[in-house]
């Protein structure tokens, strides 16, 4: 028993660490409610010693401990943060004002840190700012927190092909935690200068200060909470939505690229296969869908591409703000957004979603699959990006496609059995495991929320959110009884 205590002893001390950064942002919300003098001060206050006094013991208990990890003990890091950090998150939802249920504050808390968007809550334009400020907060810290593990755990894991992307470092040995010490400091400072600046255009578009400052850290981590009950179309200020589309396409794009830059100051955007792909994606679309809403429901050109442009790359940034009903725009543009919802941005971004490279192995193993029936005896390499896309790389990308089917699957029998609608229950549950947020239809479309679900539903999509946020696999290995065998 001893020894297995001092085996996970670096996981716990890494979990105290997030524990104890998550108190203080619960701190500072309530900063804000000191000085707006709202009732919800001694919650946030409360919360906020309740997760310290947590995270602080567990980094006491676990003081002189080696914090490296091997890959076992990094599937439980990856794999149970979200958890813990979502349950202490609960809180403040949980004792404030709001009187929310727990269902609803855990719902809540993990949308905010999966980045998801989806929300419980209703009247958010007449919230205390300290509990906005603290929404704005989990998806800020869940977004820079996926972009860490994005770029230097699940490479290191192997999760969901990601071994594409794995540095020769990491193949030197079992430990990776100087390669996330390298990283993460750039990948920080990154995240907060991407922050001020969209803020600060966002301040410059006519946005107040406390709502530039609240979506520009929910449009970094492509999350999508907002300050509004109508999102982003509550302002009707079309330079704030102009602002939002590049700052949602900056979140979305590799965070690496961003590092190299502030290494070699040279930056070669054009030249990542990802980004040639994911922006070509998003041209080709935003046209198809302004050609419909001036063709066909007779808008302006201006405000055709302006809809198109912020609710396309919203969507496929994953980041969920709206600007409109597009559930209203007809049935074509309702099927595209359906399966814009499962692309994704780039890897080692905010963005959700299934990510831009794997769709392009799936394309590339589909087709050397195809001449190799044409031409057994040819050897066929097929490559991404200058590297080899390997039989393994192949398999994981295809296990990860076949759970994201199943899971939608599965989520979408139970929710219908619940009572829910097919519209509800699939789209729910594809917005839930692609970390988007609105769904479509009249109840959790861009117009509406998740309040009205039935818990045990809300269990249900908390679950897609956290598997799909934490790319599947490192969630399903923790949860394997083998895992837990000596």
């Amino acid at each position: 028993m001893v020894s297995r205590a001092f085996y996970f002893a670096p996981v716990f001390r890494i979990m105290g660490l997030f524990l104890v950064a998550l108190a203080v942002a619960m701190w500072i919300s309530s900063m804000v409610e000191a000085i707006r003098q709202a009732p919800d001060l001694l919650p946030l206050l409360v919360s906020g010693a309740v997760t310290m006094f947590v995270g602080a013991t567990m980094l006491f208990a676990t003081g002189g401990h080696d914090v490296d990890l091997n890959r076992r003990q990094a599937f439980l890091v990856a794999g149970g943060t979200w958890v813990i950090m979502s349950i202490f998150a609960a809180l403040p939802f949980y004792v404030s004002t709001l009187k929310m249920s727990f269902t609803d504050s855990w719902f809540e808390a993990v949308s905010g840190l999966t980045t998801t968007g989806a929300t419980v809550i209703t009247g958010l334009n007449n919230l205390p700012h300290g509990i906005l400020l603290w929404r704005a907060i989990t998806q800020w810290i869940g977004g820079v927190g996926i972009v860490v593990m994005g770029l230097a755990m699940l490479p290191f894991l192997k999760v969901g092909g990601m071994q594409l992307f794995q540095m020769e470092s990491s193949d030197r040995g079992e430990k990776f935690m100087p390669q996330i010490h390298r990283m993460a400091g750039a990948i920080l400072g990154v995240y907060v200068l991407l922050t001020i600046w969209c803020a600060l255009a966002l301040l410059a578009s006519g946005m107040d200060a406390f709502d530039a400052v609240i979506h520009a850290m929910t449009t970094v981590s492509t999350g999508g909470f907002s300050t509004y009950d109508e999102s982003i179309g509550h302002l009707r200020l079309p330079a704030v939505e102009w602002v939002l589309v590049v700052f949602m396409i900056l979140g979305a794009l590799p965070f690496g690229l961003y590092v190299q830059f502030l290494r070699t100051r040279r930056l070669a955007p054009l030249g990542d296969a990802q980004i040639r792909r994911f922006m070509g994606l998003l041209v080709i679309v935003v046209t198809m869908m302004t050609l419909w809403l001036c063709l066909v429901d007779g808008l302006p050109i201006l405000d055709g591409i302006r809809l198109a442009a912020f609710n396309v790359v919203s969507i496929v940034t994953t980041t969920g703000f709206a600007n409109a009903d597009y559930a209203t725009w007809g049935t074509l543009p309702v099927v595209i957004f359906f399966f814009l919802t499962f692309i994704g941005g780039c890897t080692g971004s905010t963005a959700g979603g299934v990510k831009i490279f794997r769709f392009a192995v799936l394309w590339q193993a589909v087709g050397a699959y195809i001449r190799q029936r044409i031409s057994p005896n040819e050897i066929v390499m097929p490559s991404f990006a200058g590297r080899r896309i390997t039989d393994d790389v192949t398999t994981g990308v295809l296990m990860f496609a076949l759970l994201v089917a199943l899971t939608v699957t599965f989520s979408s029998v139970a929710l219908s059995a619940m009572g829910l609608d097919i519209l509800t229950a699939v789209t729910g549950s594809a917005t839930a495991v692609s970390n988007v947020g609105p769904g479509l239809g009249p109840i959790i479309g861009p117009s509406g929320n998740f309040q009205s679900l039935p818990d045990a539903a809300k269990w249900v999509l908390s679950i897609d959110m956290l598997l799909g946020r934490l790319e599947y696999f490192t969630l399903i290995v923790v949860l394997t009884p083998a895992f837990w065998r000596d």
